[in-house]
């Protein structure tokens, strides 16, 4: 009986397993196909001599496998019927394989590989065709099938054809127009740039700007009552715009410095000259607050000298104004000496043909979308042209002036802010207009691959260059490690990563807790770009690491609380908002914003939240110091305790604080007493002039001379030591 039952039990095993092979031979992703039958092959012949009784059963189930039918998809069918010419029985195989490409590549069917994994450890009811397998268990699939393998070479990626776009040809003198001269003002921080635009152009932008520091980057056209018109690009002379007054200078005609006179020539003075004579373009000077009773324009006429800036009084080729932006003093003369060197430097460009021109400003409006504003340098931008600036393209669907009112058209020297752009371009970005949207995207297209290309090359340098320290650093392990045995060199390197084996995850995290993510948000890519400029400067890494995850144009928004959640970070925001909405999410999840409208204050924010990442530093406060002059001991119970006899020099000894021993310098000992005594009494404070006889809490034999001081240890917060430069 129990026979019977074991024997039935067998039968049913066997049973279930072949079922089982029988769905996953026959198991296919069904999608349209057509009825196709599947080989029997990779079932397991049972075997007939063990359990001859059930011979009869077992052929059924090799009949029901023969006659298994799937359905394959037409584009399978032409796949398979693709297979592989093989060369004396080798497979290229490469990592990371699926079932269909590794069936392809051995010119088998699919079935055959599902029959040779049989032979591993993979869930054969997990697999797909398209399913990854492993290096491993491909040289396996390829070994059972009784072939070689070999790894397959890198396809070479043709070279691309260079499809950018590029600039004309130099247009024929014959075709040239007069163009408004590109003014750009630059001077030091509050010398009164602005307050001179605003005057020249009769609006109310100072009053605006927080802290009387420009911004962002500004272009604006001003027509005078001669009928004549300039051009004028309003750069930042804080420190932290450096950047952007280089950038000013690459489009500018002339320069007008402003020096205020009771100031004299200061450091973004000196900037300015550098930047106007690396790109060669010829300086007005233009000395502003000649009212105030403190100037001295003919001091700042001499400080110019020492940097090359000669004015025509002393021989030079620079016109000298003494004006005053504040009250609009010699004004017109200072634009009419402006016109003059225009007319000097015959400044003409081509009004025709393809559009060419320069990105000075670019933002993300609510309303407008991503928005530039741009200095056309050649040809006549009209609605409807198509521009290419850096990675994206527009299609120009309004254009605006400096008032806000939309115009039809912009020739060359006019600014205009322009709309249209599938993404916000960089401030410096060439603009140059293409034939049509499809000769765009060919444009951005091999601008965006040379960008992979070259971020491959420096990644590939990177990495090579990390390997070769790590390969270094191995080697070095090793050769100090050379003289011992196995075992002991395994001793060795056990008792070097034994800390960081046992230590528990938390104590894991806090290793890297010294660290501070920042998001940084502007309201132009300007702003942003002067932000990030000054965290390059950043080389306080042992002290705490800044990482910036994040950085862009626009408003805080809700991506933003989310990111900074997800890396503990903080959002820092530059003359942008933040809605209540995204107020009340940030404080719910503890997220700090900070908001700020002047660059050195959000810097100075930045490193106080630097601060508060460090740890506190230790400080120890001297409370006293007393002399040893004379030694003896104490016996209690069988030992001798040693007992110094101090006199209070300095300050005051307390029993509750700690102590440490000094001899020639050197500390020997550090601790608490274990006793305090006046004369035979024990007492908890000696003051100065005061003799006493103490004891340490250690065994440590004292000599004639040793210095004892009592202090305390207080927590100071540390300050990071990176200084921004302002």
């Amino acid at each position: 009986m129990n026979r019977g039952l074991i024997l039935k039990f067998e039968n049913l095993v066997q049973l279930r397993g072949a079922c089982r092979q029988l769905r996953t031979v026959s198991y296919r992703k069904v999608y349209r196909g057509q009825w196709k039958p599947v080989q029997s092959s990779a079932h397991p012949v049972w075997s007939v001599l063990l359990y001859p009784q059930f011979w009869q059963k077992d052929k059924l189930i090799s009949i029901a496998l023969s006659q298994c039918r799937h359905l394959a998809t037409k584009e399978e069918t032409k796949k398979k019927k693709k297979k592989v010419a093989l060369t004396k029985g080798e497979v290229a195989v490469r990592q990371k394989m699926t079932i269909e490409e590794l069936a392809r590549a051995m010119g088998k069917d699919i079935d055959h590989i599902y029959e040779a994994l049989l032979y591993t450890d993979i869930d054969l009811d997990s697999l797909e065709p398209d399913s990854i397998l492993y290096e491993d268990h491909i040289k396996l699939i390829v070994k059972k099938s009784g072939m070689k393998y070999k790894s397959a070479k890198l396809k070479e990626e043709k070279e691309r054809e260079n499809t950018d776009a590029v600039k004309r040809p130099p247009a024929d003198p014959a075709v040239l127009t007069p163009r408004p001269p590109v003014v750009t003002i630059l001077g030091h921080v509050d010398h009164g740039k602005t307050t001179l635009l605003d005057s020249l152009r009769k609006t109310q932008v100072a009053s605006m700007e927080a802290g009387g520091i420009t911004q962002h980057i500004g272009a604006f056209l001003v027509h005078l009552p001669s009928g004549e018109k300039i051009t004028f690009l309003d750069t930042p002379g804080h420190a932290a715009f450096s950047a952007m007054r280089a950038r000013g200078t690459h489009v500018t005609d002339i320069v007008i410095l402003v020096v205020a006179a009771e100031d004299g020539v200061m450091q973004q003075t000196i900037e300015s000259i550098q930047h106007a004579k690396n790109t060669g373009v010829p300086l007005i000077l233009a000395i502003n607050k000649c009212d105030k009773p403190e100037a001295d324009p003919e001091r700042v006429k001499k400080e110019l000298l020492a940097h090359n800036v000669v004015c025509e009084e002393f021989g030079g080729d620079v016109q000298a104004v003494n004006i005053s932006a504040l009250k609009g003093e010699n004004l017109m003369v200072l634009a009419e000496a402006t016109v003059a060197l225009a007319e000097m430097l015959e400044l003409k460009a081509d009004s025709t043909g393809l559009v060419e021109g320069t990105v000075i400003e670019s933002r993300k409006d609510k309303g407008k979308g991503p928005v530039t504003t741009a200095i056309i340098q050649r040809g006549t931008l009209r609605k409807g042209c198509v521009l290419v600036a850096g990675k994206t393209w527009a299609k120009v669907r309004f254009m605006f002036d400096e008032n806000g009112k939309a115009v039809d058209a912009a020739s060359p020297g006019i600014p205009v802010e322009i709309m249209g752009w599938k993404e916000v371009p960089s401030a410096g970005d060439e603009i140059l207009e293409v034939e049509s949207e499809q000769r765009a995207h060919e444009v951005v297209a091999w601008r965006t691959y040379v960008g992979q290309q070259e971020r491959m090359k420096r990644d590939v340098e990177v990495i090579e260059a990390k390997q070769k320290e790590h390969r270094m650093d191995y080697e070095k392990k090793q050769q100090k490690l050379a003289h011992l045995t196995w075992r002991q060199r395994k001793a060795v390197l056990y008792k070097a990563n034994k800390h960081v084996m046992f230590s528990k995850p938390k104590e894991r995290t806090e290793m890297d807790k010294n660290m501070l993510s920042v998001i940084v948000k502007g309201d132009v890519d300007g702003s942003v770009e002067a932000i990030l400029n000054i965290l390059d400067s950043y080389d306080a890494d042992s002290e705490c690491k800044l990482d910036i995850i994040h950085f862009g144009m626009g408003d805080i928004s809700e991506t933003d609380i989310n990111l900074a959640e997800a890396f503990n970070g903080v959002i820092f925001g530059f003359s942008v908002k933040a809605n209540e909405n995204i107020k009340q999410l940030a404080a719910k999840k503890g997220i700090k914003i900070k908001l700020h409208n002047v660059i050195y204050k959000l810097i100075e924010d930045l490193k106080d939240e630097l601060n508060s990442r460090l740890p506190p530093s230790v400080v120890e406060n001297t409370i006293g110091e007393a002399s040893v002059l004379d030694i003896f001991s104490v016996t209690v119970g069988k030992n001798k305790i040693p007992v110094a006899g101090c006199r209070v020099q300095k300050g005051l000894l307390d029993k509750k604080m700690k102590f440490k021993l000094i001899r020639k310098g050197d500390v020997i000992w550090r601790g608490s007493l274990s006793s305090l005594k006046h004369h035979k009494d024990d007492v908890q404070v000696i003051k100065t002039g005061m003799d006493c006889g103490l004891s340490l809490d250690k065994y440590i034999e004292f000599n004639i001379g040793d210095e004892i001081t009592c202090y305390e240890e207080k927590e100071v917060q540390q300050t990071t030591s990176w200084d921004p430069g302002f």
